[in-house]
């Protein structure tokens, strides 16, 4: 199915008044015009989020910025050293990033071909509402409580493995097992967590438990678990990237720029945290009505602005907003909404990507909107996919303009005419939404015309990166002991 409506030639041929459709689409159209980006207004954006970039990498400014720029103390090792290939062995994985929690079990081996191969097996555990909300106590408890059946369901309890855990979180690192949490995301609002180590919870808790031992040897960000992921498949992935609930990316950075971290030389992976840009006022001209009622409505209010134009978490209520708005002008549903409809939260992101998947005789339109108390005319159908094909665009595009201001960066910072990059990347909106990703990858290129990028899409990222990132501590640690 072409990522572009097919259905505009079927509007204007429907069996009722010729210009009254006509109106109504021009109408529709308007309405959805405040959705489009041209490229000079993707320019800007992109320079701007160069611009706080810059500011959260220096020590004096980083703390007004709202591109925070977190080193990771994931670094680049010489070419060639032994000690940059994972340690063999098994090790633990933890994936928090949203209301869904992943423990895996990561066997690293040897391969002839490779020099290294990866099995891995995991179970997924949701997290209650109110180990979310309540204390980090709770939810740290909860998380143990789940490696403890992880390990009973595989009967490995009896082994003390190192754990490394993917925390998909604005986080201060202090070094590569610890780090501060800076704040919540994502619905999450655990009490007692923010300013404190996070693997010192986890390790509490697990203590707590008392039932089985682990070593806790790293944390990183699920999109640096991406990159890391994606380099032992690519040894030219320096940039990771997640458009899913959230949305965010790393890159690797000269080590001379990275002011919070002492030392010039070499590479550090940086965590932009670049889902907060925008709270210093840099998105006000291209927020709309609709982004500020989601916001205001959300749990962190005035929070995470870019984020909220972009991720899977905030798609689907804003195409609602957008359907209400047009019932009010009378252009959809005979101007009639359900109280389903009116319901915040009901019109949930994947129906976004249904919508937009339809073959073309509008079944699955049909069947989404009856489930939302809506008996939806033809020409009620082929204007709600206009309406996601226009959210889930400028979601596309706003993400490109971001992650091209990352790649024109690395390429001014090496001083190289072109760059050849790849960039790992991980998430469900970009998975799982027909047209995203050839949008996204379509205005990247665009806007960064002296780079050749390849994107790959990371497999089980989160928390096989995590794991090889364990992995690949083990191995420094005994190379350091052998030196």
């Amino acid at each position: 199915m072409p990522c572009v409506s097919s259905h505009l030639h079927q509007m204007v041929t429907m069996p009722c008044s010729y210009s009254s459709v006509v109106d109504k689409i021009l109408m529709v159209e308007q309405i959805l015009s405040e959705f489009r980006l041209n490229k000079e207004d993707l320019k800007e954006i992109m320079e701007r989020m160069q611009r706080e970039m810059d500011r959260g990498l220096r020590l004096e400014t980083h703390e007004e910025a709202s591109v925070k720029m977190l080193p990771t103390y994931v670094c680049s090792t010489p070419e060639g050293s032994d000690c940059v290939m994972p340690e063999v062995g098994d090790f633990l994985a933890l994936d928090l990033g949203g209301t869904n929690f992943r423990v895996m079990l990561v066997k690293v081996g040897e391969d002839e071909e490779r020099g290294w191969k990866v099995e891995t097996k995991n179970q997924m555990y949701s997290i209650p509402e109110d180990a979310m909300t309540g204390t980090a106590e709770m939810l740290f408890d909860y998380i143990a409580e789940c490696i403890s059946d992880f390990l009973d369901r595989h009967h490995i309890k009896h082994k003390k493995l190192p754990l490394g855990f993917t925390f998909s979180f604005p986080v201060r690192h202090e070094d590569i097992d610890k780090g501060i949490l800076l704040n919540w995301t994502k619905g999450f609002k655990a009490s007692g967590a923010e300013g404190n180590n996070v693997v010192g919870l986890l390790r509490d808790a697990i203590k707590r438990r008392g039932d089985f031992e682990m070593d806790v040897v790293a944390m990183v960000n699920d999109t640096v678990a991406t990159m890391i992921s994606c380099y032992y498949e690519d040894r030219s992935c320096e940039v990771g990237m997640i458009v899913g609930t959230g949305c965010n990316a790393c890159y690797m950075e000269e080590m001379r720029t990275v002011e919070l971290v002492e030392g010039e030389k070499g590479r550090m992976c940086v965590n932009t945290e670049w889902g907060a840009f925008g709270e210093n006022g840099e998105l006000e001209e291209f927020r709309l009505e609709y982004d500020r009622v989601v916001d205001e409505t959300s749990i962190n209010p005035g929070q995470q602005l870019y984020e909220k134009l972009i991720s899977g978490k905030y798609m689907g209520e804003l195409v609602r907003l957008v359907l209400l708005k047009l019932v009010n002008e009378d252009l959809l549903f005979n101007g009639d909404a359900s109280d389903l409809l009116k319901t915040r939260g009901s019109f949930e992101t994947r129906y976004v990507s249904q919508v937009e998947s339809d073959s073309g005789d509008r079944k699955q339109i049909y069947n989404i909107l009856s489930t939302l108390g809506v008996l939806p005319s033809e020409l009620d159908c082929d204007i709600v996919r206009l309406v996601c094909e226009s959210v889930s665009t400028r979601s596309a595009h706003m993400c490109g303009a971001g992650l091209a201001g990352v790649i024109n960066l690395m390429r001014e910072r090496r001083s190289q005419e072109g760059l050849k990059i790849t960039v790992g990347v991980d998430g469900s909106v970009y998975k799982l939404h027909p047209c995203f990703q050839d949008r996204f990858h379509k205005i990247v290129r665009e806007l960064t015309p002296h780079c050749d990028i390849t994107f790959i899409q990371s497999e089980e990222g989160s928390g096989r990166g995590a794991a090889l990132i364990s992995a690949v501590a083990c191995k420094m640690a005994a190379c350091m002991l052998t030196q």
